[in-house]
């Protein structure tokens, strides 16, 4: 696939793929309950009500007891997805999770809007940036960041059949669109957006887009580019990844999240316990996030598409 081939379709929220999923699975499978945590219209769940009013439960500001009560149903044979923001989703729920739902490997769907830098105005108390470190260490966890709102709305159809808890991390701010709206989400499974020989950019959910932005700028500077998109950060397609290091042998990473405990660390560790490569890492260097608007705010921590220009320049002086 050519880099330059990739365009945006329009602009759309990846929670407004979260909620037309969720009434696409509600309509394919009966057992598919929707939860919320007070936050229903943040969460884009109002055709789903309407459809299903019997399969919706309003939890009201009361997160930990969303999940407590999703492992009760996923027990009953429900396949419970719950929803609310990232942050109260995992950093004010992580005991519940751990102990009610990941423990017993009860089939639950953490559903999580507003996630990272780009919500932007909420300030540092909401845009959690540790949540995929959270997510990801926890055993038998799947853990996915889709990167527009097509490939949410298909994750969500994936987790349907997926069997076990899993982690859906979407956001709030319209973004570009550019992935087929119809192409299935398979659970585990990089995509490989641009091919290219000198550099590879690995990246997952808003920054893919910002990505792709910065590999058409390398290109057009002489230097040939393999874009990885890793939408499923656990379980991680090692396959895929290898193989774009045997080509360029360098990489950078791109996410929207601390450089600790994220897809930069996941990547770290498999290149070191295979053939390790030199690497270097866009997101946020150990800080909280603030209040401002979400380009700006990418943009003043470095995850904006010149940062990532100049970290594969960086990485490439270390071949």
């Amino acid at each position: 696939m050519n880099i330059h081939d990739i365009v945006a379709t329009g602009k759309k929220a990846t929670r407004d793929g979260y909620g037309e999923g969720i009434f696409e699975a509600g309509k394919r499978n009966k057992n598919v309950i929707a939860m919320v945590a007070d936050l229903l219209g943040s969460l884009k769940l109002e055709q789903f009500i309407e459809a299903f009013p019997d399969r919706f439960v309003q939890m009201g500001i009361g997160e930990a007891n969303m999940m407590g009560v999703a492992a009760g149903l996923a027990t009953a044979g429900k396949i419970p997805f719950t929803g609310t923001f990232a942050n109260f989703s995992t950093g004010r729920v992580y005991d519940q999770i751990r102990q009610s739902i990941a423990y017993s490997g009860k089939n639950v769907k953490i559903c999580a809007s507003h996630a990272g830098l780009t919500l932007g105005e909420d300030g540092a108390t909401h845009q959690i940036l540790e949540d995929i470190g959270l997510m990801r260490m926890l055993p038998g966890m799947t853990v996915i960041c889709p990167i527009d709102a097509n490939q949410t709305r298909q994750a969500v159809l994936a987790l349907v059949d997926h069997q076990g808890p899993a982690y859906l991390r979407f956001g709030r701010p319209d973004w570009p669109v550019f992935t087929d709206a119809e192409t299935p989400f398979v659970i585990g499974k990089a995509d490989r957006l641009g091919s290219g020989t000198d550099v590879s950019l690995f990246a997952t959910g808003h920054m893919v887009w910002n990505a792709v932005e910065a590999a058409k700028s390398l290109e057009a500077r002489g230097v040939s580019v393999d874009v990885i998109s890793v939408p499923t950060i656990k379980p991680l397609d090692a396959d895929t990844i290898l193989d774009s290091f045997s080509k360029t042998h360098c990489g950078v990473v791109c996410e929207e999240h601390q450089i600790n405990g994220g897809l930069g660390d996941a990547i770290a560790h498999l290149v070191t316990q295979n053939k390790p490569y030199p690497l270097e890492f866009v997101g946020v260097n150990d800080k909280f996030g603030e209040s401002g608007k979400p380009l700006d705010l990418l943009k003043k921590y470095g995850l904006d598409a010149e940062d990532i220009v100049a970290a594969a320049h960086k990485v490439l002086k270390r071949k």
